[in-house]
This record gives structure tokens, C-alpha cells and sequence, in this order.
């Protein structure tokens, strides 16, 4: 044991002596969980990376689905649940309470060699900020439906937030139920195509597994026990012996499947034109799931998977389509970033604060690499700011790291006048070379000015909706307020503060 953990030390030296080292007796199974954590440490490839969002109506299933997928890859030892408040991201006092999400939170875990940043966003229209900002910097996200709801008032709202950033999308439909109606309910209101790419196996208290179109695959979990936590499920080929009713429901699927993909993707309409014309049954896998992910990138079609997140069925699946057909960090085109070539370039998207560490800011890094012990440029303040140190979040929890490269989601200490939606980079010298590329390019091409600005776009906050008066108990108590509301002001941008100036109280105004 200590042999193992010496060579860890020597690796992760950057790490403090107390993340090893708090307890000598600690046992095998909690050393084995603080090597498997380390690997979320190193950095993977960009091609790797997925920063995904969860988003959905209230109660869908969000935190819940969330929490199964970070047991799956091997995160958490214990399965959480929204009822009984013990859920992960779900940390705050107020959430645990109510059993609602109220501020997203960000977690970092692996799943078969991709990295993912994996942001769980509130459900109520109350806190739709959050959404929007979390949506801001992402590259993909999970839709959440109850099955048998369809799409709800929230699930419209939050699905023209991904339109209006060009996320693409995968739909989840939770709480299997009715099938046809949630598909239905995704074309006519959502105005969607809906790419089905399982179908299931059984319904209700009776769902059992589905069948993988893409493969032609059962994936059955059997519910040996009521403690069954779903990590074990079979997957075996399709054939002739099967139920007749699932076997005739998935041939005809999948051939509306191929033929769905054909209509919106060219080059699969074309190597079936070719090769697979009097056979479309001898399609190869790997050929149509490279067609779904073409059409999902291009925002063409949504696919959609099944499960029971509550009864531990259809999350693994979930979690191999998300790294299938969501976009890597590099997939995503944002044309004001190439003017930055390999310098840094990071947008601030939310501010929280810690009473031992003060303000704590999330930036998704677009361009160059992020270090800790540096001073950052903040274009928006037009200020130079020093970063102490760099954190990969773990919803509460986090692991310091000493530099963090592109296409990742950071958390940062020591940025004390950045806000959400402010553009950090190297230096003032970067920004100003960046401007020039652009203005060269705007002078050379297109028109003039076009490609000028160099600040990424931020967030928009929507207008107050919600007005009240407060004051302090006492006098004695005003310096206190004053502070308690210019850190709320920093964590929640709708929040806007006024000084009546005929009773001079405070006036808040808050926006959903």
C-alpha cells in the first residue's frame, strides 16, 4: 500500500500531502478509490472531451439520472437519491430540503476513456438563468422527459435556450411509459425530428430492457433483488427466437431508422444507394451510427433513448450515446476564437462564493491553456487580475491541478473583480494581437469591422420580474448587508440593487 501510494506521490506531486496522507490505516478498497479519482486529473485529448448539460421540466428525472451516471463510471460507491436528500449535486441546504435542484452544479467524471464535464441545471422556471448560462458554453446536452408526460411547459423553455446557443441534443425519455405519445408530443411541439434509436421492452412495471436499434442488440436488466443497482444487465444479439411482438416492432423500427437517416444524410443515402439497395437489414453499425452522428452535429435530427433512471435501467446506454453522438470541444465552431490561435482565451459563466476562498469562478476554456499562480487579463474590466490557484470541480467538492488545457470546464480562485459573462485571455498583448488578426481578415474578406471584437458574447440575463424592499435589523447591520448583497449580485447577474432615494432602503429586482 504505501508503495503504491509513494509511487502515486511521485506522479501527482502536485497535489498536498493531506489528499494521501490523512489517515495511515486507511484500507485497500479507499486507497483503490483515490487512484481511480486520480485518473480524472490527468487530461485527456480534446477529441475525447464532452461538456454535456442535463436539462429538463421539473421532476423529469435530471439529478436522478445524473446520480446513476455517476455510479456507473465509477464515481461515487453509493447510489443518492433526490427523496432522501443525498444526491451529489443536489448540495445545497435549500435543495435538499425541497428536493429540487435550484443552482446547477458541475461534476467531472470518465466513462470508457472520454472525459465529461457534466453540468446538472435546474428544472423550475425560477431559476431558467441558470440554464441559460450553463447553456452558454457548452457542446451538447441530454434532454430529460417523463415518458409518460411528453414534453411539459419548462422542457419548450429550455429546448429553444440549446436552439438559440446551437446545442445539439440527445432525448432521454425517462419513466417509461407511453412510447408513441412522447415521440409525438417531441415532432409537434418541439417542431423536432425525433431519430428513435432503441426500442423497448415492455412498458411501465414491466419495462425490462430495450433493443438497440443501431446494433440489433437486447440490453436486458433483470431485477434480481429491490436493492438491484442496474450495474449488470445482458446484451444479447437479436433473433428469430425472440418474443414475436419485439422482434416484428424492432425490425420495422430500424428500417424506419435507416430510412429516417438516408432522408436527412447524404452520404449515407448514397452508400446505400450503392451497396445496400436490395438488403438494408446488412447495413453495418458502425456505418449508421456515423450517419447518426453526422445528422446530430448538424442539428438535423435528436436521437432518442429509453430508460428507467429511478428503477437503474437505460443510463449506461445513455452515457455510450452521449460520447457516440455529442460533439467534442473541438467539433464546435466559434469563429471569434480563432483569432486567438494558441493563446488563452476562456469565458467567465458563473460566480459563486466561498466563505474560506472567496468568489470562486467557473471559465470554459476555449482557446491555449489555463495555469494556476498567473495573472489573466480581463477584457471586459479592462484589468489585470492574479489567478492563485485552479480546481477541477466536483460538484462541492474539488481537486486542485496546476494548469488545465482547451475544451475544458475550470474553476478558479483569486479573480475578484471577474463577473459572469467576462472574456479572460493571456495578456493585454494577446487581445490586441487577436484584434489585428481579425480586423486583417475583415479587411481582406468580408466586411470591414465584421470580425473586429474579440470579446466572446455573454450571457443574456432577462429582466426583473420580482421587486422588494429590504432593510437591516439595526444600523449597526448595514455594513453587512451591503456585502451580503454585492456577492449575491456577483453570483446572480438578474439581481439588480437600488437605493430608493426618499426612504433609502435597498430595492431588489430578481428575474426567473
Amino acid at each position: 500500500r504505501c508503495r503504491v501510494s509513494s509511487h502515486i506521490k511521485r506522479q501527482y506531486s502536485f497535489l498536498p500531502d493531506s489528499y494521501f496522507y490523512s489517515s495511515f490505516f486507511y484500507s485497500i478498497h479507499m486507497l483503490i478509490d483515490e487512484v481511480k479519482s486520480l485518473r480524472t486529473v490527468v487530461n485527456p485529448d480534446i477529441s475525447k472531451i464532452r461538456n454535456i448539460g442535463i436539462m429538463a421540466h421539473i421532476d423529469a428525472g435530471k439529478t436522478t439520472t445524473t446520480e446513476r451516471m455517476l455510479y456507473y463510471s465509477g464515481y461515487i460507491r453509493a447510489l443518492g437519491d433526490v427523496d432522501d436528500g443525498d444526491t451529489v449535486t443536489d448540495f445545497m441546504a435549500q435543495e435538499r430540503e425541497r428536493g429540487i435542484t435550484i443552482q446547477s452544479a458541475a461534476v467531472t467524471f470518465d466513462w470508457k476513456s472520454h472525459r465529461i464535464n457534466l453540468i446538472d441545471t435546474p428544472g423550475h422556471v425560477d431559476f431558467t438563468l441558470e440554464v441559460e448560462r450553463a447553456l452558454r458554453v457548452l457542446d451538447g446536452a441530454v434532454a430529460v422527459f417523463d415518458a409518460s408526460a411528453g414534453v411539459e411547459a419548462q422542457t419548450l423553455t429550455v429546448w429553444r435556450q440549446a436552439e438559440k446557443h446551437h446545442v445539439p441534443c440527445i432525448c432521454f425519455l425517462n419513466k417509461m411509459d407511453n412510447l408513441g405519445f412522447s415521440i409525438q408530443s417531441i415532432r409537434d411541439k418541439l417542431k423536432a425530428n425525433p431519430v428513435l434509436l432503441q426500442t423497448p421492452i415492455g412498458s411501465g412495471k414491466n419495462f425490462t430492457g430495450v433493443v438497440d436499434l443501431i446494433t440489433n442488440q437486447k440490453l436486458i436488466w433483470k431485477q434480481k433483488s429491490v436493492g438491484d443497482d442496474g450495474r449488470a444487465y445482458e446484451v444479447k444479439p437479436l433473433n428469430e427466437l425472440d418474443d414475436a411482438a419485439v422482434l416484428q416492432e424492432a425490425k420495422g423500427a430500424r428500417s424506419a431508422l435507416i430510412e429516417q437517416v438516408a432522408d436527412l444524410d447524404d452520404e449515407f443515402a448514397e452508400l446505400l444507394l450503392n451497396d445496400f439497395i436490395e438488403n438494408l437489414d446488412a447495413v453495418p453499425s458502425i456505418k449508421l451510427q456515423a450517419a447518426v452522428r453526422r445528422v446530430t452535429l448538424a442539428r438535423k435530427g435528436v436521437p432518442v433513448l429509453l430508460g428507467s433512471s429511478l428503477k437503474n435501467k437505460g443510463v449506461q446506454p445513455l452515457l455510450d450515446a452521449i460520447t457516440a453522438y455529442l460533439p467534442a470541444p473541438n467539433e464546435r465552431h466559434h469563429d471569434l476564437v480563432q483569432w486567438y490561435k494558441d493563446d488563452l482565451c476562456a469565458l467567465a459563466f458563473k460566480v459563486l462564493h466561498d466563505k474560506q476562498r472567496g468568489p470562486l469562478v467557473f471559465l470554459r476554456i476555449y482557446s491555449g491553456t489555463l495555469k494556476a499562480q498567473t495573472a489573466v487579463h480581463n477584457i471586459n474590466r479592462n484589468s489585470i487580475e492574479r489567478m492563485s490557484r485552479l480546481l477541477v470541480p466536483f460538484a462541492d467538492q474539488h481537486v486542485e491541478i496546476p494548469s488545465m488545457p482547451a475544451g475544458n470546464i475550470a474553476l478558479t480562485v483569486g479573480l475578484k473583480q471577474t463577473v459572469t459573462g467576462d472574456t479572460i485571455v493571456l495578456s493585454k498583448a494577446s487581445a490586441a494581437a487577436a484584434a489585428r488578426r481579425a480586423q486583417n481578415k475583415a479587411d481582406t474578406g468580408k466586411k470591414r469591422g465584421e470580425h473586429a471584437s474579440v470579446i466572446l458574447s455573454g450571457v443574456e440575463v432577462p429582466d426583473p420580474v420580482f421587486f422588494c424592499t429590504i432593510e437591516p435589523p439595526t444600523m449597526a447591520k448595514q455594513a453587512d448587508l451591503e456585502n451580503a448583497l454585492n456577492c449575491l449580485q456577483r453570483e446572480d447577474p438578474s439581481l439588480k440593487v437600488r437605493v430608493d432615494p426618499d426612504s433609502g432602503q435597498k430595492c431588489r429586482h430578481t428575474a426567473p
